[in-house]
């Protein structure tokens, strides 16, 4: 058995075009609503907390409806087209309204960003748990881990794009002093990036037969499936798979509160703490997103051969490591010294021990036809944590000091650490070949 590459990248465009909008959104959205709509640090984190509202709600619904769904196309790309074609419209809407509030503000420009920023929070929602699950709905089991690499790295590269393109549009140089930046550029950039990625997809993947053929080689492998008949016709997951899901869900809630914290505010935080504007920030989470570039396909490969939960475990001592050292470093620098990038690289290369392993080991409990539903439960429970920690974070920042942001992060990744110890199952784990052997796993 060997991971289809070439089909694992296709698939991981989808996951590309939602890591370039999400990484856009957290950088460009708070600095709107604080600098344009004048809001403070909790009403701005309130609204920003608005995706992970929807999210709760949405995820799991549109997850388990694409589980029934079935049309010529498959079941997952009819929420993939019409979710991507409905937020590249209303994306472009934002810099307009943005742009027009600044040169005339009045209270109606302000209830219409916010209305269309909803309304494009809820076009994402209808095909993010459709995207993702269909990773595993066309990847056997064991072999998720290493496709989630890829599809991670993808996602990654959705992400340094981005980056790379505001870094290089919105340079300090441009933008300092500047009392209002116009970001309509740059969101259309990244709608044509959303769609050409989609549209790559749809034309490259063929989801019902894929699917169709995976089905097949899971029933081939019976022992796979963690789930059991309950006498009536139905499986359930028994009691200590439900209690190491339960626990892994709240690791994930917990590593996510800490992680998000950091990636909401980042921007604003280095602008008030460091006088760094976007192009600063954008340097500093491009090299972030370098490092778990770098490291997808090698963590992918650690955890075929250590298993998932030590890698994900060795992720959350580092990244909460790596958060303490970023308090302490921009506490006693007022600029982005070689240091600070050296430790967002390890921010990377342990966000990806983690990434790349959790929603395998998720999935791995549920049977095939529950992939959707359980990436929902994946996506609740980081939701969940990220309607809580921009609001919460962002007041701490304004009642005690912005410099609170890396240790309210630091404490709650290593809160993740204690509760994975008690995740149990979905480690599933293939024996390291050796030798010429091990090379046959990177053919198509």
């Amino acid at each position: 058995m060997k991971l289809n590459n070439k089909q694992t990248f296709i698939v991981g465009l989808a996951f590309l075009s939602i890591c370039a909008f999400w990484q856009m959104y957290d950088n460009i959205i708070p600095l709107i609503l604080t600098t344009t709509f004048k809001m403070n640090e909790t009403l701005s984190g309130a609204i920003m907390a608005i995706d992970n509202v929807l999210a709760l709600f949405l995820l799991p619904f549109f997850g388990a409806l694409s589980d029934k769904t079935d049309t010529k196309i498959g079941k997952r790309m009819p929420f993939i087209l019409f979710g991507t074609g409905c937020a590249v419209i209303l994306m472009n809407l934002l810099p307009i309204i943005d742009n027009s509030y600044y040169n005339n503000p009045s209270p109606f420009k302000l209830v219409s960003f916010v209305v269309v920023l909803g309304i494009l929070l809820i076009a994402m929602g209808i095909y993010r748990s459709p995207a993702v699950a269909l990773m595993p709905d066309v990847t056997p089991k064991p072999l998720r881990s290493k496709a989630n690499a890829i599809i991670n790295l993808m996602g990654a590269v959705g992400g340094i794009i981005y980056l790379a393109i505001a870094a290089v549009m919105y340079p300090n140089t441009k933008t300092a002093g500047l009392a209002h930046v116009n970001y309509q550029p740059l969101f259309i950039v990244v709608s044509a990036i959303m769609f050409i990625s989609v549209g790559l997809l749809f034309l490259f993947v063929n989801e019902p037969k894929l699917v169709e053929k995976n089905r097949e080689l899971e029933k081939q492998h019976p022992e796979w499936n963690l789930a059991e008949d309950d006498g009536s016709g139905t499986e359930r997951l028994p009691k200590e798979v439900q209690r190491s899901l339960m626990f892994l869900l709240a690791s994930i809630a917990l590593w996510f509160t800490g992680y998000n914290a950091v990636t909401t505010w980042f921007t604003t935080y280095v602008n008030v703490v460091m006088g760094q504007g976007l192009g600063g920030a954008s340097t500093c989470l491009l090299i972030a997103t370098a490092g778990a570039i770098l490291s997808y396909i090698p963590v992918g490969n650690l955890a075929t051969k250590y298993g998932r939960k030590k890698m994900i475990r060795f992720g959350t001592l580092l990244l909460s490591g790596c958060f303490a050292l970023g308090f302490v470093l921009t506490s006693l620098s007022n600029t982005i010294t070689v240091p600070m990038f050296i430790t967002f690289a390890m921010v990377g290369f342990a966000w990806a021990s983690i990434n790349v392993n959790s929603l395998p080991m998720v999935v791995e409990m549920c049977k095939g036809a529950d992939i959707g539903k359980f990436t929902g439960y994946y996506y609740t429970a980081s939701m969940a944590a990220q309607i809580v920690t921009p609001i919460v974070a962002g007041t701490l920042m304004r009642l005690i000091d912005y410099k609170v942001l890396f240790i309210y992060s630091a404490i709650f990744v290593l809160l993740s650490f204690m509760t994975m110890s008690q995740v149990k199952h979905g480690d599933q784990k293939i024996e390291a070949k050796k030798g010429l052997a091990a090379f046959e796993d990177m053919d198509d």
